[in-house]
């Protein structure tokens, strides 16, 4: 529908362009240029969205007549393609046009749904990003099997190791990038699941252009390589009861990844970390739609000594969305602890427009035994444009601030958390 995608990117490049500051938003969190057909990647029950209204609804309203309520469309063994294009904006990148990609089914009548998405990407600065991931379950949703297959050809700015890091201390980097994550999971009971992965990350043609103070940078006395390599297994658990993957109402999910790098795999050097992710969400108050949610991310090298870029940082967690107020890569370091609270409530009962409110803390420390440094506060307040009432998808856009004047908009497709 010409007229529809035509506003939407007019809307997107109207948020984008008319920022008086400099704008983050997340990789592989992009802005789709029009109505993808896969509508229930998450399904809502008819009843649950008969009054509410996403981005559509209100551009269809202005051009089009009012029409009968058609049912929603039903997710089946017969795969459900969706490929758009859109748009998307990063300190690293600048704009980026990509084409987002997306295939649901079920492996049988109750399972649930699979999916597999690609986002390649070109930017405005020449760089290429493109992500792969899937989550497959089987018919009776006994295993679960999740890919993420990535390459990156992608500079990244550093500010040293430890949360006390200076932003002054910005260090340019550049590197090649290919990740293949395997993991295969199976139910053990009810939300309960455990399972077995493999992991290949490989970065090559690493170098840095220096600190743009003319100091020597933690990039340099830590150990600068060329080319690194980490390969292992890794051990996982997940437990997820959340009503909606995409934008959950209530709630829990904790998953525990143990990761070991064996130099017999081709790992330039063994080491083990350990990452614990925990999320709660709660109605707040318990009788209206308002919910506050809560997060902590805690990512430990518990022992070796990573390649500079392995280590943990802000912005570098599965979804690139730690660290609301800060740029990913802000903040890096061995140890990182990060706690984080949102509430959630609606502006307009028909559920289109919504707000945030979020404060978060990360801790850091700097090289592999030394200890945790002081923790780094982000807040700001968001607003929610509903973007597809069935799945429950949001446009998130959210203002954050932290210290040493850092501050600007971040931009997702989805909740942060």
């Amino acid at each position: 529908m010409p007229g529809k995608k035509i506003v939407l990117f007019g809307f997107a490049f109207l948020v984008l362009l008319s920022s008086y500051t400099k704008l983050h938003a997340q990789d592989k969190r992009y802005i789709p240029i029009g109505r993808s057909k896969l509508k229930d990647t998450v399904i809502a029950a008819p009843a649950d969205t008969a009054y509410e209204k996403d981005i559509f609804d209100a551009i269809s309203s202005i051009f089009t007549k009012a029409k009968p309520k058609k049912t929603v469309d039903s997710i089946t063994s017969k795969p459900v393609i969706s490929i758009l294009p859109a748009v998307g904006y990063t300190l690293q990148t600048a704009l980026a046009a990509t084409i987002s990609g997306n295939i649901a089914f079920r492996t049988g009548p109750k399972a649930r749904i699979s999916t597999i998405t690609v986002n390649p990407a070109y930017t405005q600065k020449k760089q290429v990003i493109i992500p792969l991931q899937s989550n497959i379950w089987t018919k009776d949703d006994k295993y679960t099997f999740i890919g993420d297959l990535r390459f990156y050809k992608y500079p990244q700015s550093s500010f040293g190791l430890g949360s006390k890091s200076d932003i002054a201390n910005e260090n340019p980097l550049v590197y090649s990038f290919v990740r293949i994550n395997e993991t295969a999971l199976r139910n053990v009971d009810g939300d309960f699941f455990v399972g077995l992965g493999y992991i290949f990350d490989d970065r090559w043609n690493m170098s840095e252009k220096g600190q743009l103070n003319g100091r020597v940078s933690d990039y340099e006395r830590y150990g600068p390589v060329t080319r690194a390599i980490s390969t292992g297994l890794t051990f996982n658990t997940l437990f997820d009861s959340r009503d909606n993957s995409i934008n959950p109402s209530k709630g829990f999910y904790s998953s525990v990844t143990y990761r070991d790098n064996f130099r017999f795999l081709g790992s330039t050097a063994p080491w083990r970390s350990l990452i614990i992710d925990v999320r709660k969400y709660y109605r707040f108050p318990a009788s209206s739609d308002n919910i506050l949610a809560f997060w902590s991310y805690d990512w430990l090298v518990l022992n070796g000594r990573p390649a500079y870029l392995d280590l943990p940082a802000t912005g570098n967690d599965l979804n690139f969305t730690t660290g609301r107020g800060y740029i990913q890569g802000r903040f890096r370091g061995a140890q990182m602890i990060y706690l984080e609270s949102e509430y959630r409530f609606k502006i307009t009962s028909n559920g289109l427009l919504g707000g945030v409110v979020f404060v978060n803390g990360q801790s850091f420390s700097a090289a592999p035994g030394t200890g945790l440094q002081a923790a780094q506060p982000g807040y700001g307040p968001g607003l929610r444009i509903k973007l597809n009432k069935v799945s429950k998808t949001n446009i998130a856009i959210d203002y954050g601030f932290g210290k040493q004047g850092s501050k600007g908009l971040f931009i997702n497709v989805g909740e942060v958390f």
